[in-house]
């Protein structure tokens, strides 16, 4: 009896164990859910666009509010208003963005290099190194002198920017990568020159010093000042030509066609499967949306055979540039190899396959390229136009349709014409339409429900009182759903920002732009300049 007793014991505390943990589970899996759908419902379905309201002068919260955004120069005559700089800056910008981060990284890498050993990591790389496209302003600048001869400046710096940063620190096997965002400075530095440039010099003829005959010296002086007075100050200039003018714009010369063919022996990246691997392909130094293949899922040997084209203007310094990365769900996309093929090395019209072995970098002495990571099989054609050809584009855009009567002298109509867009998914659901941001104004195409492929052939209009050179188009692809309760009514598929100088240089521009954050989205966009 007492045997049974323990036995029955023991089986109902395993057993009340048993319920225990089940109950756990089951208590635990509730709350996440609850957790999950209190937290989606939370967020705002729709964010409002900002509403611009005038400023009421009895309102003297917003007024206090406001202070500290006003320029200096505004508050505080002692600073000099500098919107000069300003807008050098502003069109410096992609160039001195891509110049700070390669010297950057010029300086970062000896020190990193010196410094990883000793705390045992392996590799501390740049996978990412911009400024973004908003650069910093100045908001006033403060110039005095002093009694050593000596030049004070303190401009007052604000920048609120977008950079994108991203480093990979690889440390016992396992990678792992650190993102900046939303970079904020400000301040006043103090900038001091000294000693102020001066020019002094002496003459001597036959031995004899003739700046020591009385008021000579000061004459040859004065004369000299005057002299270049009158070659270098207003309205005098004095115009130093950094680039050739004829090749400061330069026209389209040709079309490269580029064919990806395949993928041969590509290196496992996920922890669980085979890679998912898709190829990325630019012009470098060229500020223009890249193009991008599909992703083939779980696949070390891909093949592709997708065509793509680009518009050659250079062909003696322009370089293409491909990269394989693994496409990954969550996080960012790991670059499994790249190459590059100078134009250069292109006989025109002649097709040429090549083989590029993917390196880690371009560096021909890194260490890292030893290692094997597979290989891209592509095909090339560089078809240079002909005279007439040219001819007949220059012809065809001057029958383009004028502007309509009203336009203003300096400016024109931008045309954009939203053809169709492949390839589209959502997670939720694909009833895409097509959203516009241009200087302010929003403009959109129609819903078109349950379609992947969706064409619209809408056409807007801006009329622009100038050439929109510096501007961008944005343009994005949004998926609604009218369904009551739906928790995810809106989701963004893709992405895509476009300058606007090529359509006003061309005339006419009609292509298909790879979207942002979407696997294989792409959308036409014809864009039309008329005066």
């Amino acid at each position: 009896m007492g045997l049974l007793s323990t036995i029955f014991g023991i089986l109902c505390g395993f057993l009340n164990s048993i319920f225990s943990l089940f109950a756990f589970g089951i208590g635990t899996s509730i709350g996440l859910v609850i957790g999950y759908y209190a937290f989606i419902n939370a967020l705002p379905a729709d964010v409002e666009d900002v509403k611009v309201c005038p400023l009421v002068e009895d309102d003297l919260e917003t007024l206090q509010r406001l202070i500290p955004e006003i320029p200096l120069w505004v508050k505080n005559p002692d600073f000099d208003r500098v919107d000069w700089l300003n807008k050098f800056i502003e069109n410096m910008w992609p160039y001195l963005d891509r110049a700070i981060c390669a010297t950057t990284k010029n300086i970062a890498k000896p020190i990193i290099n010196e410094q990883t050993p000793q705390y045992k990591i392996q590799s501390v790389e740049f996978e990412t190194f911009t400024l973004g496209t908003i650069p910093p302003t100045f908001q006033g600048m403060k110039v005095y002198t002093t009694d050593d001869k000596e030049l004070i400046m303190e401009p007052s710096i604000k920048w609120a920017g977008n950079p994108n940063i991203i480093i990979a620190v690889t440390a016992y096997g396992l990678k792992a990568t650190i993102q900046v965002l939303d970079l904020q400075v400000f301040g006043i530095p103090r900038i001091t020159l000294k000693p102020l440039p001066h020019v002094d010099f002496g003459l001597k003829l036959l031995g004899v010093d003739l700046m020591a005959i009385p008021g000579l010296y000061r004459f040859v002086q004065e004369l000299i000042k005057d002299q270049v007075a009158n070659m270098y100050l207003w309205p005098q200039a004095l115009e130093v030509q950094i680039m050739d003018p004829e090749q400061a714009l330069k026209r389209p010369l040709g079309i490269l066609d580029v064919t990806v063919v395949r993928a041969v022996k590509l290196q496992r990246k996920d922890l669980l499967g085979k890679s998912d691997p898709y190829v990325k392909l630019n012009l470098r130094e060229e500020k223009v949306a890249f193009k991008k293949t599909t992703v083939k899922r779980s696949n070390l040997n891909p093949e592709w055979n997708e065509e793509f084209s680009f518009v050659i203007k250079d062909p003696a310094t322009q370089v293409l540039e491909l990269r394989v990365y693994d496409w990954d769900q969550v996080g960012t996309h790991e670059e499994m190899g790249l190459n590059v093929v100078p134009l250069k090395d292109l006989t025109p019209d002649e097709p040429k396959v090549l083989t590029l072995v993917l390196l880690k970098t371009l560096n021909p002495n890194d260490p890292q390229n030893d290692k094997p990571r597979g290989q891209l099989v592509i095909e090339l054609v560089y078809k240079p136009f002909k005279e007439d050809e040219m001819l007949d584009d220059i012809d065809d855009s001057g029958m383009m349709e004028k502007a309509p009567e009203g336009t203003p002298a300096g400016g024109g109509l931008l045309v954009i014409i939203v053809h169709e867009a492949q390839d589209l998914e959502g997670k939720y659901h694909t009833n895409p339409h097509v959203r516009l941001l241009f200087k302010g104004e929003e403009r959109k195409t129609k819903r078109i429900k349950k379609n992947r492929d969706p064409r619209w052939d809408e056409e807007f209009q801006f009329r622009l009182e100038e050439r929109p050179a510096n501007d961008r188009l944005h343009v994005e692809v949004y998926s609604t759903s009218s369904r009551i309760g739906l928790l995810h009514s809106k989701e963004s598929l893709g992405h895509v920002s476009i300058n606007l100088v090529d359509v006003v240089h061309n005339r006419r521009v009609n292509e298909k732009y790879q979207l942002v954050d979407s696997r294989n989205g792409r959308v036409q966009i014809e864009l039309q300049w008329r005066t």
